[in-house]
């Protein structure tokens, strides 16, 4: 599996084998690598700074074990916002949090990044940054721009939600990823999606869940429907307890392996309507 962020806005690839890839940083496991550096640049003396592998930096923050080609020194916030996203999705969402490490690899620039996944992962279609999964581990790359703290966001909520669930919905991890790549104080009200969603819904223009769910795939994914996914996102964590308490149910079905139905469907069980009651939410919606 494969989710990843272009230069105009999401997008997913599934079914790439990635067994045979090999990289140099990749040939002991992560969790292993990043004690073992850890360790030893403790003993020298760099508890937060560790050249290794020709990497300039590298810090471990919740799950998440960061190399990155340049210093990290003034990234602090960053990093401590992957911390607390795990908590934010654990909670608002009911996951356990990720039992495994978590790699993210940060690109000095453009070209250094592209070139790594040339000669790497060939295979995967190009994006300004991804998650992948290889064998079960979980990667994140993304290189330096104005939008890197967005693309990481991003990326690391697919990357959370893929370490604990076997599958997510296309609609609903894309939508979870547009509502969490947001700075937290902006989450709620400054989402770019907001004024032409609330103009929308003035308009009789309300987003349809079940046409969402028949997304399987990248090629019927547009920006249209990724303002809608994040709209029902935004109207669970914000605008309706009923909601927000179907959406738990359905990660746990998910997680337990129980068979989860389409969400629709349960959603319309608890809360009869759900449309109107998004129309309603976005209606009222303000600071």
């Amino acid at each position: 599996m494969i989710r990843g962020k272009s230069a105009t806005g999401v997008a997913s690839y599934n079914g790439v084998h990635l067994h045979k890839l090999v990289s140099p940083i990749l040939r002991r496991p992560p969790a292993i690598v990043a004690v073992a550096l850890l360790a030893a640049c403790a003993a020298a003396g760099r508890p937060r700074h560790c050249d290794a592998q020709g990497w300039a930096d590298l810090r471990v923050s919740g799950p998440f074990v960061c190399r990155a080609e340049f210093s990290l020194a003034g990234s602090e916030g960053l990093l401590e916002e992957l911390t607390r996203l795990q908590d934010e999705l654990v909670r608002c969402l009911g996951i356990p949090p990720a039992p495994e490490a978590i790699e993210l690899y940060l690109f000095l620039n453009q070209h250094t990044y592209r070139r790594y996944l040339q000669i790497y992962l060939p295979e995967v279609p190009y994006r300004r940054a991804l998650y992948v999964n290889i064998r079960g581990r979980g990667m994140v790359l993304a290189y330096r721009s104005r939008q890197l703290e967005i693309d990481v966001r991003h990326e690391c909520t697919h990357a959370l939600l893929h370490a604990v669930l076997p599958h997510v919905p296309l609609w609903l991890d894309e939508g979870l990823a547009e509502f969490f790549e947001l700075a937290p104080p902006k989450r709620a009200f400054d989402s770019p999606y907001l004024a032409g969603l609330r103009w929308n819904v003035r308009h009789g223009r309300v987003p349809q869940l079940e046409r969402l769910e028949t997304k399987q795939h990248l090629s019927q994914m547009r920006r249209t429907e990724y303002r809608d996914a994040w709209a029902w996102v935004h109207f669970m964590l914000l605008g309706s307890r009923e909601a927000h308490a179907e959406l738990v149910g359905f990660l746990e079905d998910i997680r337990t392996g129980a068979p989860p139905g389409t969400f629709s469907s349960r959603l319309q069980r608890r809360l009869p309507q759900p449309h109107r009651h998004l129309a309603a939410h976005f209606k009222r919606w303000k600071r």
